[in-house]
Order: structure tokens, then C-alpha cells, then sequence
């Protein structure tokens, strides 16, 4: 007997809605004062909107921060039919030429959604035995990946959505948060594509109807069966590593 198809958590239980950005007719997609401070230094550092130090930002670069992501696997994508018509779609706009498609490739092994932000600086993070044993216990799960997104801060980057798997009406995302006593969060972006110049009020009427009509297709499916605790000096995770790799279902992790 085939076994039942997942169930996904609903719109409705998750904030991409609630946080999507509002287009209208007549404005132009601006970029904020984060993607000007983060990621703005690192796709075009000599645009002149580039905000270089703020913060604990120098340049987009900042002190290195863990984080527990999900990673996502870049081949599959790329081999989802869906996921390449969209990207056609995007290569033949008339932005295309302001999105930084060498950051795009500079990523490709580094695309993930983010769960438990910001556990440690400097050093990693220590995950004891009972957090890891709370890990274990959660079984690897599926992952649906839908798109495209833009949300309301960070103007300037297009994201994917990651919709986790419903166990006995929980959403799996928030079990592994509630494992390591994090804060509970509804939003699973992943990020994927920068701008390296602002729109015209024309080209954000285009990317407009683009997010309109592939916001809820589906992408990609897959099994996560484990976790990347990942350090990074930068928001787009171009100098980053690996820490640990966290298994799912095993008491043991890499």
C-alpha cells in the first residue's frame, strides 16, 4: 500500500502572506535601508546607495553568526521543470540584466532556510545532548519549495518558500525550534536572487506579475534528513562553512 501524500502547512499558518511586499502601479521597487546596509556592499559594492558601515555591518561583512538551517538541495532544483521555466522567465524580463548572476552562481551550494537565527557569535554554538537527543527524535521529513517572494524588508532580494511537512497538526519547522527552546516563527524563506541596481516603475510592474503568478506553484519536493548549523561573516552566506551537520532521526551527527 502506497504510503498517505504529506500534508503541508496551509497558507493560512504561515506568514508569507503577511509579509510579502505591496506592489502598486506606480511605484518603483526602492531598496531598503538593510539591503543597502547587507546586501547592496556585496553585489555592487560601488553603487552609490551603498550604506558601508552601520551597525555591526562593515562593508556587508559582520562579526561570524551561527545559525540552524535547512539546506536545500541545489541539483534537484535544477532539474525541477518548474523551477527552469521560471527561471527562463526571469533570464528573458526586463530586470534581468540588474540581477547579480555571478552571486547566483557563487550560492548554488549554499541555498537554505533558515529555522534557529543567530545562536552564537564568533563560535559555534553548544547544542547539548539533550537538544540533540530532542532532534533525533524528529524523523526526516518533507520539504515543498514554492515561489517566487519578495518580502518587506530586504528590498532588493527574490526569494523561494519553504512549506515544512504537518505531523499530527504540528508544523515540523517549528518542532525543531521548540527542540533547541527557540522562539516559535511562521516565515521560511530562502534566498536566491539579488539586485544590483533599483527598478524602473515599469520593471517592478513586470516582477510584479511574475511573484503574482508563480507565488504558489510548486518548485521542488524533497526528504530533509539533516540540519546545517552554519557560520557566516556575511548575509548572503558568501564566507560561510559548515560547523556541524545534524542528522535527523540518528543520535549521532557529523
Amino acid at each position: 500500500m502506497d504510503a498517505p501524500a504529506p500534508e503541508f502547512c496551509a497558507e493560512a499558518e504561515l506568514g508569507y502572506a503577511r509579509a510579502q511586499t505591496r506592489f502598486d502601479a506606480e511605484t518603483a521597487l526602492r531598496f531598503d535601508r538593510l539591503y543597502r546596509v547587507a546586501h547592496l556592499p556585496l553585489v555592487n559594492p560601488r553603487h552609490p546607495l551603498v550604506i558601508a558601515e552601520d551597525g555591526p555591518y562593515r562593508m556587508g561583512v559582520h562579526a561570524r553568526v551561527y545559525s540552524l538551517v535547512i539546506p536545500l538541495p541545489d541539483q534537484a532544483l535544477r532539474r525541477s521543470a518548474n523551477f527552469l521555466a521560471l527561471e527562463r522567465e526571469i533570464r528573458s524580463a526586463s530586470f534581468a540584466a540588474k540581477i547579480s548572476w555571478d552571486i547566483v552562481e557563487q550560492r548554488r551550494d549554499k541555498l537554505h532556510a533558515t529555522i534557529c537565527g543567530s545562536l552564537s557569535v564568533d563560535n559555534p554554538p553548544v547544542i547539548g545532548d539533550a537538544q540533540i537527543a530532542a532532534l533525533a527524535a524528529i524523523s526526516p521529513f518533507e520539504v515543498e519549495i514554492r515561489g517566487l517572494f519578495s518580502g518587506e524588508i530586504n528590498l532588493g532580494r527574490l526569494y523561494l518558500k519553504a512549506y515544512p511537512q504537518k505531523r499530527a497538526t504540528r508544523n515540523v519547522f517549528q518542532d525543531i525550534q521548540a527542540a533547541l527552546g527557540r522562539k516559535l516563527t511562521d516565515l521560511y524563506p530562502v534566498g536566491l536572487y539579488n539586485f544590483t541596481e533599483e527598478l524602473t516603475v515599469p520593471e517592478t510592474t513586470a516582477l510584479a506579475d511574475i511573484i503574482r503568478r508563480w507565488r504558489d506553484v510548486p518548485l521542488l519536493r524533497f526528504k530533509l534528513d539533516r540540519l546545517w548549523l552554519l557560520g557566516s561573516s556575511d548575509d548572503l552566506v558568501l564566507e560561510s562553512a559548515i560547523a556541524r551537520t545534524i542528522k535527523l532521526g540518528e543520535s549521532d551527527s557529523i
